[in-house]
């Protein structure tokens, strides 16, 4: 993307009003991947990766492990905290972009393993693929097309990262998150959420080689272009500024200052990245969830699985304000603040 050229707009901010979060789950593997470990690995420096990122230790898939098992695994946390029966469900949104496969896809994956009975798709939006997953099940829910979503976000991010690059393989882990959309009460839901995407910024975060346009030979593979490639520092701008812009976004549209929030819960990308932007917002830390020294970057995994450990904590009560945001490769993003 270039830096000269002058910043897209960000779409409108809309509502989504009567849907409501009936549960939560989520799911880590039980490799856990320290900062030691990868000292140990690689000869990563371990003091270097705490004071750039925050992140202590990451968990990785075992080998026999997809990503549709960990989204199969917090979908089935969620279902059972419920209550719900697998027959009351009747639409499967799943955020991932790292897939088992091309096709089929890893909703049809997960559908097959709970044993559902309806329409089950995959959402493409890398780090911003639950909130895109979200808001798409939320609309389903809000016009009468769907009483009962399963809304999955998940990633198996150590399949696609070079162990061999500093700068990418220390941040990222596996893991998947999952909730359960119905009807609720008319101030319950979604009050603003800004979602969007800026395509300028594709190459700044991109898994070149094994698609179309680049079909895997043995000449791409030696070069690493199957592997994530990321323009860190671009992104890191990229992502405060959003991050910031958009929660002011949500805020003004809301008719909400930040102190009406009762929790913040953002993209587990990197802690510079989200202290930087509430310290700009001037947003107390104490109202911002993080659970990053732990998982890392979990991808489309990381806004559901932070909202199922404060949800399981008790850091969410009914009536609350949250604001959730997700953002990366496309450039995509997807904030929202939701009524509880």
């Amino acid at each position: 993307m270039n830096d000269e050229r002058s910043p897209s707009p960000r779409p409108h901010c809309r509502s989504l009003l009567g849907v409501r979060i009936l549960a939560t789950g989520s799911y880590v593997p039980d490799a856990v991947v320290t900062n030691d470990h990868l000292h140990r690995r690689f000869g990563f420096d371990s003091d270097w990766i705490v004071k750039r990122t925050g992140i202590l230790e990451r968990r990785h898939a075992l080998p026999h492990q997809a990503t549709s098992d960990l989204c199969f695994e917090a979908a089935r946390r969620c279902i059972q905290n419920a209550g719900v029966k697998s027959s009351d469900i009747d639409l499967l949104v799943l955020g991932t972009f790292t897939p088992d496969m091309s096709f089929p896809s890893s909703a049809c994956l997960v559908q097959d393993m709970l044993n559902l009975n309806c329409p089950a798709m995959d959402v493409q939006a890398a780090c911003a693929g639950f909130m895109y997953a979200y808001i798409t099940g939320a609309a389903y829910v809000a016009s009468g097309a769907s009483d009962c979503a399963l809304i999955i976000g998940g990633d198996a991010n150590s399949r696609i990262v070079n162990p061999n690059d500093i700068k990418t393989y220390p941040l990222f882990g596996d893991g998947a998150g999952a909730v359960l959309l119905t009807r609720g009460r008319p101030d319950q839901g979604i009050l603003s959420f800004s979602l969007g995407a800026d395509g300028r910024g594709g190459d700044l975060l991109s898994r070149p080689a094994c698609g179309s346009r680049l079909p895997p030979t043995p000449e791409l593979l030696e070069k690493g272009l199957h592997y994530m490639h990321m323009d860190g520092r671009a992104v890191f701008r990229w992502a405060v500024a959003i991050l910031c812009d958009t929660i002011q976004d949500v805020l003004r549209h809301s008719e909400l200052t930040p102190e009406d929030i009762q929790l913040y819960i953002p993209h587990q990308a990197n802690i510079r990245i989200i202290n930087a932007a509430i310290d700009v917002l001037r947003i107390s830390r104490n109202r911002v969830y993080n659970n990053l020294d732990r998982y890392g970057n979990t991808s489309a995994g990381s806004v559901p699985l932070a909202l199922d450990e404060a949800v399981q904590e008790g850091k969410v009560k009914d009536g609350d304000l949250l604001c959730l945001s997700g953002f990366g490769a496309g450039l995509a993003w997807g904030t929202a603040i939701v009524r509880w």
